[in-house]
């Protein structure tokens, strides 16, 4: 069966390193699975990618920063999401619409319905069937982003206020739709958050009644 599970969480959160975990446990268990990621996910959605992290595109404002969100966004769904939910496979993706909401909605406070819109139009109205939220006070996890070995990007460098809008927007969302999000805890040990993980996808495959939390 197809399935389309988004990881969403502010920076450090771990979702990364969750969501390939959870890969290689699914592949083992026989599931075609594919993992993408955004922004990127695709050539040309690695090229936008380039330009909205590097630190040095100061001078990028918050509207068109939604909108090269929604470019590569676009692209990604049409070439890589679509295509494998069609051949029947599971599809995890490291972040999706939701980081924008948060992100640009919340965090850079731009207009909600507008962005919703403009979301629309770029996913074809392409909803998760499930959100996994790893959640994680935002200076705990941009301490983990600077002592860690991973890209720091344009918006890590936002002040602690923007990131504290940012998980404030991701928990409002995840009210708004109880149904489709878990919201997990995320600073606890990488093999406790991932049994967690684990829990819930194998769950949600096998039709039985999920639990989360």
């Amino acid at each position: 069966m197809s399935l389309f599970v988004t990881f969403e969480g502010p920076d450090g959160s771990g979702k990364t390193t969750q969501a390939h975990l959870l890969a290689d446990v699914l592949r083992q268990q026989g599931y075609a699975v594919v993992s993408t990621r955004e922004p990127g996910g695709s050539p040309i959605g690695d090229q936008i990618r380039a330009v909205l992290h590097d630190c040095a595109n100061t001078d990028m404002t918050p509207r068109a920063e939604f909108l090269l969100y929604s470019a590569s966004r676009a692209q990604l769904v049409d070439q890589v999401i679509r295509p494998a939910l069609a051949e029947g496979k599971v599809v995890l993706c490291d972040r999706f619409y939701d980081s924008s909401l948060a992100y640009q909605g919340y965090g850079r406070q731009l207009d909600l319905p507008a962005l919703r819109e403009i979301t629309r139009f770029a996913t074809g109205g392409l909803v998760p069937d499930l959100t996994l939220y790893l959640d994680l006070p935002p200076d705990q996890g941009l301490e983990r982003r600077l002592l860690g070995s991973g890209e720091w990007n344009r918006l890590d460098q936002e002040a602690l206020a923007f990131h504290q809008r940012v998980r404030a927007g991701y928990l409002a969302l995840s009210e708004m739709e109880p149904t489709r999000w878990c919201i997990i805890d995320g600073n606890r040990a990488v093999e406790t958050v991932q049994a967690e993980v684990q829990a819930v996808v194998l769950a949600h495959l096998g039709a039985c009644p999920p639990t989360c939390g």
